[in-house]
């Protein structure tokens, strides 16, 4: 529940940030007449999400456990690779999101404004297909349906609140932090959907080595435990780890958790100089420089 709640909150607000541009933007211009195509866009962009998300739910019953075990493994392959994609391109874009969008405002304003639709709908769509994927994928590691999904809704719900008042004024938060943070939590999330994966594609058989374990500490960490459950829904630790799914996952978290800290540290503004410094530094005589 906790971290389909983050996921559901960071993609949420993301999304109602790019909306409250949009529509903040068109206000400001004066095109009032155009705000119906914004919000036939992101309709149709919630639409589309929520099909996704039923399809992967309901679309692989009556295959075979291997068929469904392959699907499931390659789907959360893709999963890791949407989120760790979406994570570097918030960190990248965040400072030019706002110009972004209104350049493609611009561009689509064209006589009755249906480009509009497209705009939103891309906005928005990427968000939420990525949402479902990574919420789907989330999902079939953990093994529960009820608390993923209520968590990720009351994300949702949190994040259009947030973003509402956001875009009122209402409410000040530091987005790059936000972004940050959240965004290395859902590297380590994306590790365990990824060793997950790995081990679905074992069960299917087409992956090697599904009983030669890397460790085995379900005594000590019994999966139907409270903190067995924790560490299953949080981060996606399984007791009874192979060895492709450990080698699948320090091969995955190691690497990209460097070059995200490192990339959120570049962003990171250096601390300026202290009036007293610069002042000592104007009254200091020529010659003594």
């Amino acid at each position: 529940m906790l971290a389909n709640f983050l996921i559901g909150l960071r993609e949420g607000l993301e999304a109602a940030l790019v909306v409250g541009i949009l529509i903040a933007y068109v206000v400001k211009i004066k095109r009032h007449d155009v705000l119906k195509r914004i919000w036939l866009g992101v309709g149709l962009a919630i639409l589309v999400s929520l099909s996704l998300g039923a399809i992967l739910t309901f679309g692989t019953y009556g295959l075979s456990f291997e068929a469904q075990e392959a699907i499931g493994g390659s789907l959360s392959i893709v999963a890791t690779i949407f989120v760790t994609w979406m994570v570097f391109w918030m960190l990248r874009t965040s400072k030019n999101l706002k110009h972004h969008l209104q350049h493609d405002v611009d561009q689509h304003l064209v006589g009755a404004g249906w480009g509009l639709v497209l705009v939103a709908f891309l906005a928005v769509g990427r968000e939420g297909i990525e949402t479902a994927l990574f919420i789907w994928a989330a999902v079939q590691a953990t093994g529960s349906t009820t608390l993923p999904l209520v968590g990720a809704a009351l994300g949702i719900v949190v994040a259009v609140v947030l973003g509402w008042l956001i875009n009122r004024g209402l409410v000040r938060i530091n987005l790059a932090k936000f972004f940050a943070w959240s965004g290395a939590f859902l590297i380590v999330v994306a590790a365990g959907v990824l060793s997950y994966g790995v081990h679905d594609l074992q069960e299917a058989g087409i992956l090697p080595g599904l009983h030669n374990l890397a460790f085995d500490v379900s005594a000590a960490v019994p999966p139907d435990s409270w903190y067995g459950t924790l560490l299953k829904g949080t981060v996606n630790f399984s007791p009874a780890t192979t060895w492709l799914e450990a080698t699948a996952w320090v091969l995955y978290i190691v690497p990209t958790m460097i070059i995200f800290l490192r990339a959120v540290a570049r962003k990171t503004p250096a601390p300026q100089t202290s009036t007293s410094d610069s002042s000592t530094a104007r009254s200091t005589p020529q010659g003594a420089r």
